[in-house]
């Protein structure tokens, strides 16, 4: 929970530089005011309108957010989506087994009734941006409090996101921009059939994995092909063997012309967090706390899984996507702990509060309003630092981290309505049936022999890392019952429970029993922690109301500090565009790395004795013979190139379009020398690493066979 509030902070850019025309996040509808010159003079041959239309088919037609937490786009004029590989990843594994092992050997869906449906996976499309902030900030003044101003702003966005979709089949939502200086209403179709049609094996789509994430040179092919379906009338609806694949107001061309150094490049879609207005103070928190925290203990949970999935193919698939996003961010805190320092970016940002400092103090009323600005951050920051490092390893450690109490917790619902209204067993019937539809997903994907090493191992950090008043009162009972051993108290919990026993729990839900859960030592270890979470959860959430009141004000005072500048707001998961231009970079003194990679790099990578570079007999029969068809350019085939544009999170997945709007690529990542750049931005060093769309249609087409999907698609050459 309060990962989220940290992630939620912030804003915008360098203040000790000019805005460069390649930074930035910027929001569409403002595209024609701020940024249409600038991109024409950069080889963009579309109008605003040809970007963002609402009454038009435009680009934004074409891009969805793919899931929860990636981009996808458009293709063809029957739905065909594409994303990234990992963006896919869950839905992959999902339909793996060791029998049909799609993670291993990849799929390919033949026709329509072989594509493969996602009852959790969504495909949601802007329909439209409108600014609503005289609508919500109407007569509340800037010397409101915090508290009091959310609770007059809340019911006023639920209102107009209500009104925006009566009568509808729309959803909406009002989101704050600028720390909520700025307010906009955001309408979405959400289309809930979306099936997968093809992915390469991991080995092409995870080449490199852990070893070469969010590095450069990359010779990854990360991506999978989904397909939307609608009803036969066009609308969303739920997965039915009725529906048809999607007619969408627009899809992407596909452009196999070759790529060059300068060439135009933007990319559309949906970045999650950035937090360019950070300060000192919380720059201190995110490397001291939070990625500290998050390095630790991943990265001790991480060699327990490895070893488990190395050694078993059924362990291997049940963790290959939760070891995937843990492991990811574990590395970016790595990355983004050494860019930092390397940077000097804690000095930078201490001389931009001083000359913020003192062009307040330089006017009497600029002092009155923004004076105490950076104080109100500095003391919010200081008084939460140790609630915020015991409420990381709360979730870390058990919440997340050991899955047995992670899910026993989910029966604290089915707990209570037996404790409390023991009589009511139609009730507890259906929250029984809830938890054992639960139960089965977790259980498919949950191994009890990993997990009883894991939570031993995260019991010991946990007692060595946090202070002896955050421990759950389960620790007196391992010091008192178990002398201290951490092993034998986790032994006794996993003999015990009836969520690790498939038996027991059937026994469970067929006849709830309150006696059961009660005397259920992984819910008991579960009530515990939950306990000493809120405990510190309220006491770090007592701190909100001040930091957000600073935010807003630094936020709304370098505004007017720079009020020639074009700001824009922090990714926060709404659809941006950011332009720039394919390019290559100097990582450090006598190292330069070129704008493109091509299947001889993959060549040379390879290691048959190491699973991260394997490489598939087919790919290796292609390059011998230089069979690439039409998408190799003049004896090489390429593989993965890298622009300038300002990327982040939630752009996995998103569309690299060129100047004339067809599609050349898919982002995927960022590189190693600027993991600091969700932060400050770095033009010299920050790169967007996407796979071209020329690889992806070369192994769909040459190495895969699915060449029924290339023809598909609309192909520029």
């Amino acid at each position: 929970m309060k990962e989220m509030r940290i992630w939620t902070l912030g804003v915008l850019l360098l203040l000790n530089t000019g805005l460069k025309a390649d930074e930035g996040m910027w929001l569409l509808p403002l595209i024609e005011k701020l940024n249409i010159d600038t991109m024409h003079t950069m080889g963009l041959k579309l109008t605003a309108e040809d970007i963002y239309s609402i009454n038009n088919s435009s680009l934004k037609d074409a891009i969805v957010i793919f899931g929860g937490g990636c981009t996808g786009e458009i293709v063809s004029e029957n739905g065909l989506l594409l994303t990234n590989h990992h963006c896919g990843y869950d839905a992959i594994q999902n339909h793996s087994s060791t029998e049909h092992n799609y993670l291993a050997d990849g799929f390919w869906a033949g026709k329509y009734e072989e594509e493969l449906p996602n009852p959790q996976l969504r495909a949601t499309f802007l329909v439209r941006i409108e600014d609503v902030t005289n609508i919500v900030l109407s007569g509340i003044a800037d010397t409101v409090p915090e508290d009091i101003r959310i609770s007059l702003t809340a019911p006023r966005m639920d209102s107009i996101a209500a009104a925006a979709v009566t009568g509808t089949h729309y959803e909406a939502r009002v989101r704050s921009f600028f720390g909520g200086n700025n307010y906009y209403l955001l309408v979405y179709e959400v289309f809930t059939d979306v099936r997968l049609v093809g992915a390469p094996p991991s080995s092409i789509g995870k080449f490199g994995y852990d070893t070469d994430n969010w590095v450069w040179p990359r010779h990854t092919g990360d991506f999978s092909v989904f397909r939307v379906y609608s009803s036969p009338d066009g609308k969303p609806a739920e997965y039915s063997k009725d529906n048809v694949p999607l007619k969408p107001k627009h899809f992407l061309p596909v452009s196999l012309k070759d790529r060059k150094m300068d060439d135009f490049a933007m990319v559309m879609g949906y970045p999650g967090r950035t937090n360019r207005y950070m300060t000192s103070w919380e720059i201190q928190e995110l490397t001291t706390i939070t990625n500290k925290n998050r390095i630790e203990i991943r990265g001790q949970k991480q060699e327990i899984l490895q070893r488990d999935m190395r050694a078993n193919e059924k362990v291997n698939i049940q963790y290959a996507s939760k070891f995937a996003s843990s492991s990811n961010y574990w590395k970016y805190s790595i990355g983004q702990n050494l860019g930092l320092k390397r940077l000097g970016i804690l000095a930078k940002k201490q001389q931009e509060e001083a000359e913020f400092t003192n062009w307040v103090n330089a006017d009497t009323l600029r002092k009155g309003k923004y004076g105490d600005a950076l104080n109100f951050i500095r003391e919010a920051v200081e008084k939460r630092s140790s609630y915020t490092h015991v409420i990381q390893y709360v979730n870390e450690c058990f919440l997340s981290g050991s899955e047995i109490i992670g899910f026993a917790y989910r029966s604290y619902g089915l707990y209570n309505a037996l404790k409390n209204d023991p009589d009511n067993r139609a009730l507890a019937d259906s929250l029984a049936r809830m938890l054992h539809a639960r139960w089965e997903d977790f259980y498919k994907e949950y191994s009890v022999a990993t997990d009883r090493k894991v939570v031993p191992a995260m019991l010991k950090l946990y007692r060595d890392q946090v202070p002896a008043a955050y421990h759950p009162g389960f620790y007196s009972q391992i010091n008192s019952k178990y002398k201290g051993n951490l092993d034998a108290y986790a032994e006794d919990l996993f003999s015990r429970t009836i969520f690790a026993d498939p038996k027991k729990f059937e026994n469970f839900v067929r006849k709830p029993s309150l006696k059961i859960l009660e005397n259920d030592p992984a819910l008991k270890a579960a009530i515990s922690i939950i306990e000493v979470y809120r405990n510190v959860y309220y006491s770090e959430a007592a701190y909100d109301v001040v930091y957000d009141r600073g935010h807003r004000l630094y936020i709304a005072g370098l505004k007017e500090m720079y009020a020639n500048r074009n700001f824009y707001p922090d990714a926060n998961s709404t659809m941006r565009l950011t332009y720039g231009k394919v390019r290559d970079y100097v990582a450090r003194d006598a190292v330069h790395y070129d704008y493109y990679t091509t299947l001889q790099g993959i060549m040379e990578k390879e290691d048959p004795d190491n699973w991260e570079f394997v490489v598939p007999e087919k790919l290796s029969e292609l390059y011998r013979k230089k069979d690439y068809g039409p998408y190799g350019v003049n004896g090489t085939m390429p593989v993965c190139f890298i622009t300038d544009n300002d990327i982040t999170g939630g752009n996995s997945g998103s569309p690299v379009i060129d100047g004339d709007g067809n599609l050349i690529g898919l982002a995927f990542d960022g590189n190693w020398e600027a993991m600091s750049g969700d932060i400050v931005f770095e033009p010299q060093l920050q790169r967007c690493i996407c796979v071209d769309i020329r690889y992806v249609l070369f192994i769909m087409d040459k190495f895969a066979g699915a060449t029924h999907l290339v023809n598909e698609m609309k192909i520029i050459r």
